[in-house]
Parts: structure tokens; sequence; C-alpha cells
């Protein structure tokens, strides 16, 4: 009877895993002022949320004030790899309206004002 328990146990954490959004995982962004960050996408709630891991410059990695950081702010899955909420930018501080097209091991994020008219955007691509 605990063999059956645990392999029960087994094919339900396994189930999980293979249900996990493909949006979840360690994702690299583009180069912004000099530097880049490797983002940890998890579920929060309903929606995803993105963190600062770690920085790099030219020198290499470094002790950001930004770890820890949530930069993709509860980003609500839509319709075929889109998905709607924040994003912060760190090197001037401000959030964003935030939308993001999934394809594959990349991401198109991007962070828009006025209603979604003016928009700047980053691919970052999925690390390891």
């Amino acid at each position: 009877m605990k063999r059956l328990a645990l392999a029960v146990f087994g094919m339900i954490l396994a189930a999980g895993a293979a249900l996990a959004d493909p949006l979840e995982g360690m994702w690299r962004t583009e180069v912004d002022d000099g530097s880049y960050a490797l983002v940890l996408i998890v579920p929060c709630g309903a929606a995803f949320c993105g963190t600062i891991e770690h920085s790099f410059n030219a020198e290499g990695e470094y002790d950001s004030p930004n770890h820890g950081r949530q930069i993709v702010i509860d980003m609500v899955p839509g319709d075929a790899g889109e998905y709607a909420g924040s994003v912060w930018r760190p090197s001037n501080n401000k959030i964003y309206i935030g939308k993001i097209n999934l394809d594959g091991d990349t991401l198109r994020l991007r962070g828009c004002v006025a209603g979604g008219l003016i928009c700047s955007s980053q691919t970052w691509t999925r690390e390891g």
C-alpha cells in the first residue's frame, strides 16, 4: 500500500511539472544601460511575476541594488502565448503597462505609456 501511495504521489508531482506554464523559468534580459539581468518568472496567484536574481555588466556579475526586485508584475495569461500586466524598468524606476508575447525560448516584453500608444520592447531568451 505504501508503494502505491508513493507511486501516485510521484505521478501527481510529475503531472504538476508537466502542466507548468511555458513562461515559468529563468530569462536573460537584453542589455539596458550597460547591464543585463537574469529574471526568474514564477506564478503569483493567477498571474506570473518575475524577480531579478542576478545582474551583469562589462566586468561580469555584480551585486546590484535591484536584486530581489520584481520587474515583471502580475502578468495574466491570455491567448496563444500572450500575457498582460505591468513591467518595471530599473534604469528610470518607472512602471509601465506590460505585455509579453512568448514564442518557445524567446519572449518579447513591451512596456508602454499613453494607453499603449508609445512602447519600448526587449527580447529575452530562456536560460538553462
